[in-house]
């Protein structure tokens, strides 16, 4: 495409958002000040660090996508950031009811420096990654280091709060699964774009669904396995739920068959009830769920050793509609965990049911974008990549919420960007770098070929490509 004038929605995609940063920017600042303002009645010592950081972040980011992804969605990466600087004024929040009245080390300064860890990766991922469908190249690769990292935690695993999802490396905790959920996706993607045409239309029908048949369970088996072995061995509810959910969307979207989600659907069911009946933590964080104040009593069931449940629909409670005020609750009662998982009850307290909904619809929004993309895509692995990674983030603030508000049982699993968690913010920047070069690839082609040939050099591409790079 030398010597042809630039694509006109670039700049226009860019100008969006950079204004819609702006705002971000502004809702943090805001955010921190008045949070401050309500707890010590004077503006926070570090607002002036906090706005040049949030401004500095907003940026970079920026201007990296400019340069390198100029034809992405203009809403991905101001979604990214608000969440993350509303996490950032909550963590800041937090840090001084827990120093108050725990005593225990500020989290925020920490968190920030994990939010510049994960911008930078988003650009270099961007910068480095010129077409995403390199990746299928590597698929089988990729998913043998997932296997790897998804079963490390069962051997080397340090056991935390009951669950065994770290690694400690050089005095740094890593939560494997964080990365292994764009690991399969990745591998997903590439796998169903080679099979996906003999797992749609084989199989017989049994009550109007086709059903696949039992040699094409093998795949859907095994990963149903590893999952159930991750729930056994590693106690961790929450990646188990996601691996297995993220395989069992992108089936259904490569082959639109329902039968898979029937057999996805039982094949869990059946998985979480064997599990839930026997291991003694995950049969404690059930007994938790379904007798959420037992604590209070002097028979609780046995097992269950924590107050956070009950203490979440208390401050949920609190909060009503509108909430007590930004700075002006009290959920560092929650302990440990307000600052993790259930930093959605400080929403719930502080701002309310309509803070909830907000923060709800602002990961709704990323999902749909993500959703969108995966429309606009030409190639099929970019668009089951992109239903893959937005799967995967619905599905991970679906066990996060869900377990805080009592839907399902905890899952200890981190809220995306809102939560502390360097290994959470770093991956989830990785994906949002992965949607950004998808997003402009899509529009990219969609202008190119609204151009038409006489104006573009487009260089065709052979069905079979996609075979041999997925086979590679």
């Amino acid at each position: 495409m030398r010597g042809l004038r630039p694509l006109t929605s670039a700049g226009s995609r860019r100008r969006t958002e950079a204004l819609l940063l702006v705002f971000v920017v502004a809702i943090a600042v805001f955010g921190h000040a008045n949070a401050g303002l309500a707890m010590n009645g004077a503006l926070p010592p570090n607002l002036t660090g906090f706005t040049i950081s949030m401004t500095l972040l907003s940026l970079v980011g920026h201007l990296g996508i400019r340069r390198f992804a100029a034809y992405a969605d203009p809403l991905i990466f101001p979604l990214a950031m608000l969440l993350t600087g509303l996490g950032l004024v909550l963590i800041h929040r937090l840090d001084q009811g827990y120093i108050d009245r725990y005593g225990s080390d500020a989290n925020a300064p920490g968190q920030l420096m994990w939010t510049v860890v994960g911008v930078a990766a988003c650009i270099l991922v961007v910068a480095l990654l010129r077409d995403h469908r390199l990746l299928q190249r590597f698929i089988y690769l990729t998913m043998a280091v997932a296997l790897v990292l998804l079963i490390a935690p069962a051997f080397f695993g340090a056991d935390t709060y009951g669950a065994k999802r770290w690694i400690i490396l050089f005095g740094f905790s890593l939560q494997p699964g964080e990365f292994v959920k764009i690991m399969i996706a990745i591998f997903f993607a590439g796998y169903l774009v080679i099979h996906r045409d003999s797992l749609a239309l084989t199989g017989r029908k049994f009550l109007g669904m086709r059903l696949p048949p039992m040699r094409q369970l093998g795949p859907i088996i095994t990963v149903w396995i590893v999952s159930m072995l991750v729930l056994v061995f590693e106690r961790d509810l929450g990646t188990s739920l996601i691996f297995f959910g993220v395989f069992v969307v992108m089936l259904y979207v490569a082959t639109e068959r329902t039968g898979w989600i029937v057999c996805g659907l039982f094949m869990a069911a059946v998985g979480a009830f064997a599990v839930g009946s026997t291991e003694p933590h995950v049969k404690a964080r059930v007994a938790a769920w379904l007798n959420p104040l037992s604590y209070y009593w002097e028979n609780r069931p046995a097992g269950v050793t924590s107050d956070q449940s009950a203490q979440a629909l208390f401050s949920f409670g609190t909060g009503g509609m509108s909430g007590t005020g930004l700075g002006m609750g009290h959920p560092e009662l929650i302990k440990f965990a307000g600052r993790s998982d259930f930093i959605l009850t400080t929403v719930g307290e502080e701002l309310g049911l309509a803070g909830v909904m907000a923060v709800l619809i602002l990961y709704a929004l990323l999902v749909q974008r993500g959703l969108r993309m995966a429309l606009g895509a030409r190639d099929p692995f970019g668009k089951l990549l992109a239903v893959g990674l937005a799967a995967a983030l619905a599905l991970q603030v679906f066990v996060v919420a869900g377990g805080v508000t009592g839907l399902i049982p905890l899952t200890g699993k981190a809220l995306p960007f809102l939560a502390k968690g360097g290994s959470s913010l770093l991956a989830n920047w990785i994906m949002i770098a992965l949607l950004l070069r998808i997003s402009d690839s899509a529009e990219r082609q969609r202008e190119a070929d609204a151009r038409g040939p006489a104006e573009t050099t487009i260089t065709p591409v052979v069905a079979g490509d996609v075979t041999r790079a997925g086979a590679g």
